[in-house]
């Protein structure tokens, strides 16, 4: 299995996995298959794909970039493998976060080449930065995190997708876990940005609605480092469980409501703070988050799959992947992509556009399937494929949003460890 390398310059070529972790981008030659079924599984077309990602090698969300990066990588080897009329050439830019601003080249770099899909941001704060121009380009964008509510309803030409539910579902189960657990008050820290207030949102109203109170919340900006005041608001209040809504701002809070008497039984994350922390080296905690809770998208991940997700990206120098977070969504959104430009007969962004409902299972009469491989034949033989990934059902709605998601809940261990408990 090729490794997938943090080289800027190398690209996946006919089906030679060398790969470059910048972005994603899906552009280039087009065929028109023949409008009869292939013979003895003949793909229907060959065509060759420029798909490029735009995911975070840097920036408060940089813990995603690995398990994100191996299910784009991974995916795009395998559709390769597959031979199916479909061959991807992979560019990969850092999307970095909305204080670096390092997507403001990549984005360039990525529109300028002519790129008709793009997988990724992983934030909804860089996807609302870079999804107008994207349109305005005819380009697909595709997330396999975007988690926002209001990119259900953004004036996108069908143009936009994602594999994540939106966070009104996240919103919805920690604030019911938050009072399952019998917590009648509810401290909230919260990152001032569309992501944040979202979710916190989301998660005040279920709480509240289920009869506990929200009784202190404080926000931050994307960018600080001095989260003092925040804490000092929540614990005046004394809440009887504190939910911290962040990226990796956490490692510098967490510290703090433990010197505030706050202990992790008390704390409730999400998917953008929700990690392993305890095999990570740069993070260190001085204590045990023993009983912290969380939730973030995603069914439980098949042993299979996250076998060949860490085959694929050891060695060549890159780490471990030490969680598997939307590695399923990213993985799937590749497939997703492929299949509905060999369905289309195209590369061009509208066009492949046009198939993702139909290849999700949106027509309502494709047959299943559950890979590319299987799924491509289905397609070459004249029928219509009905994906479902590693991700769950997906199944995109007229919005562009997976119509079935599963959220799942995790406790910590005292090795700073997560374990799923829903």
């Amino acid at each position: 299995m090729t490794a997938f390398t943090r080289s800027r310059s190398a690209k996946i070529l006919a089906g030679v996995a060398l790969l470059s972790v910048s972005a994603i981008v899906v552009a280039g030659c087009s065929s028109t298959p023949s409008d009869e079924p292939s013979d003895g599984g003949k793909p229907a077309a060959d065509l060759t794909l420029e798909l490029g990602s735009l995911l975070p090698q840097t920036g408060s969300l940089s813990f995603l970039g690995p398990p994100m990066e191996s299910g784009v990588g991974l995916a795009v080897s395998e559709v390769n493998e597959a031979d199916a009329g479909v061959t991807i050439n992979l560019t990969a830019e850092d999307e970095g976060d909305t204080d670096t601003k390092a997507y403001e080249t990549s984005i360039t770099k990525l529109q300028g080449a002519g790129v008709s899909a793009i997988v990724g941001a992983a934030a909804s704060g860089v996807s609302r930065l870079i999804l107008d121009g994207n349109v305005s380009a005819g380009i697909l964008q595709i997330s396999a995190s975007n988690t926002g509510p209001d990119f259900t309803d953004w004036d996108d030409n069908g143009l936009y997708f994602r594999t994540a539910p939106s966070d009104l579902l996240q919103g919805e189960v920690l604030g019911n876990l938050i009072a399952e657990d019998g917590h009648k008050t509810l401290g909230v820290i919260y990152q001032n940005d569309a992501y944040g207030t979202g979710l916190f949102d989301n998660i005040k109203s279920t709480f509240e609605g289920a009869g506990g109170e929200v009784v202190a919340d404080a926000s931050y900006n994307v960018g600080d480092g001095q989260f003092d005041a925040q804490v000092e608001t929540i614990k005046a209040q004394n809440p009887d469980a504190v939910a911290i809504v962040s990226f990796d701002q956490f490692k510098t809070i967490a510290p703090l409501l433990v010197n505030a008497g706050i202990t992790p039984d008390k704390w409730y994350l999400v998917d953008g703070n929700l990690s392993d922390y305890g095999s990570s080296p740069d993070t260190n905690f001085p204590f045990s988050l023993e009983g912290a809770q969380g939730t973030k998208p995603g069914p439980a991940l098949e042993d299979d799959f996250t076998g060949r997700l860490q085959t694929f990206w050891t060695g060549e120098g890159n780490p471990e992947v030490n969680d598997f977070t939307y590695a399923a969504e990213a993985y799937d959104a590749v497939v997703l992509v492929a299949l509905a430009s060999l369905a289309a007969g195209s590369t061009e962004g509208a066009d492949i556009a046009a198939k993702m409902e139909e290849v999700s299972g949106g027509s309502g009469d494709g047959e299943k399937c559950t890979s590319f491989a299987d799924c491509a034949k289905i397609i070459n033989d004249g029928g219509t494929a009905d994906y479902d990934g590693y991700s769950g059902e997906i199944t995109f709605d007229e919005n562009g949003d997976p119509q079935g998601a599963s959220i799942g809940t995790y406790k910590y261990s005292a090795d700073n460890l997560i374990t799923r408990t829903n």
